[in-house]
């Protein structure tokens, strides 16, 4: 800390933190090895409660791609989380969840549903926790449209959080620090900050007065490039679907680019296109980390899920949604993520 130019005084440094109730959510500001097997990474992070936190985690999977100045969220996850309390509210009294439901209450206005989230990313990110429940057996998928879910859902969901956090969970919440993210074209964590009505607790000094510093700074740069402005009672008004819209113009600014470097016509897929290439690797944007899809003919940028990872060099074939791709890994298996 001293060599970074970070001071906090003794009582400010919490040694093998994460694990207790509250996520610590902070800037990384070391990463190293902590065994000579290297299955054990150990991470210190300049939390934005004011507190620098040192964990260490078995999640090396996650931990490969942190680099100093990412922000990360290290703890146990809550034993229910909302989306499980929303998909059971959903299907309560029919047995099924159906995610065109849900986007409808969503554009109807229900605010209690949606958190400041583009309304299919924000569907879609239930439809990923039910995938991996249907992986863990606790929920049945009768169709793209149609999850089946058991009375006790809740209950098993919990039971299954519980057993999977014993260690310390590892979420990168952006690879990019503060600064890149005040002026990307993309969507950044501050966005999401932004737009969320529960935002994280930030202290006074520390890392979380820079993020409170960078929240204005980003709010500024929004209104400058034409997606949010200040309302008559001066609140801030942001574009509908904001994040789709930063996301995207990323996208296809960084696809662009490599297509120049590359020779290669770059696309972005439509929702219901197919897409079909030899998977070549990874570009991790403001935005996210996104999976390159090469043909002979074009390549695309599509979001990253863990699913393909092990494809690595071999053909794959999805069909694009909103927000998103569904797989068919082997030709015969359809992984909706």
């Amino acid at each position: 800390m001293t060599a970074r130019g970070i001071m906090r005084p003794p009582e400010a440094i919490l040694i093998a933190s994460g694990t207790g109730d509250h996520p610590v959510v902070g800037r990384v500001i070391d990463k190293r090895l902590v065994d000579e097997l290297g299955d054990h990474i150990g991470l210190v992070i300049d939390g934005a409660d004011g507190r620098v936190h040192y964990i260490e985690t078995g999640d090396t999977e996650t931990a490969k791609d942190i680099r100093v100045g990412s922000i990360v969220e290290a703890g146990r996850r809550p034993d229910t989380r909302a989306a499980d309390r929303t998909i059971a509210e959903l299907s309560r009294g029919v047995g099924e969840y159906r995610p065109a439901v849900h986007r409808a209450l969503v554009e109807a206005g229900d605010v209690r549903l949606l958190r400041g989230a583009d309304p299919q990313a924000f569907v879609d990110s239930h439809v990923r926790r039910l995938e991996a429940l249907r992986r863990a057996g606790i929920v049945g998928r009768l169709s793209a449209e149609r999850w089946n879910i058991p009375e006790n859902f809740e209950q098993r969901a919990a039971a299954y959080e519980a057993k999977r956090s014993r260690q310390a969970s590892l979420r990168v919440l952006s690879a990019f620090d503060l600064d890149k993210q005040i002026t990307s074209d993309g969507a950044t964590w501050l966005d999401r900050q932004i737009l969320q009505r529960d935002r994280i607790g930030l202290s006074s000094s520390g890392f979380g007065a820079e993020v409170e510093a960078a929240l204005d700074a980003r709010t500024n740069e929004l209104m400058h490039q034409g997606h949010a402005s200040k309302g008559p009672d001066g609140g801030l008004r942001v574009t509908r679907n904001l994040l789709a819209t930063l996301e995207r113009q990323e996208v296809q600014r960084v696809g662009t680019e490599i297509a120049q470097d590359r020779s290669l016509p770059f696309k972005i897929p439509q929702p219901g296109e197919d897409v079909r290439g030899r998977f070549t690797g990874t570009v991790q944007l403001a935005s996210g980390k996104f999976a390159m899809v090469e043909s002979p003919f074009e390549f695309q940028l599509v979001p990253w899920r863990p699913v393909i990872d092990k494809q690595l060099g071999k053909e794959v074939i999805g069909i694009a949604t909103d927000g998103g791709i569904s797989w068919k890994i082997g030709r015969t298996l359809g992984i909706g993520v």
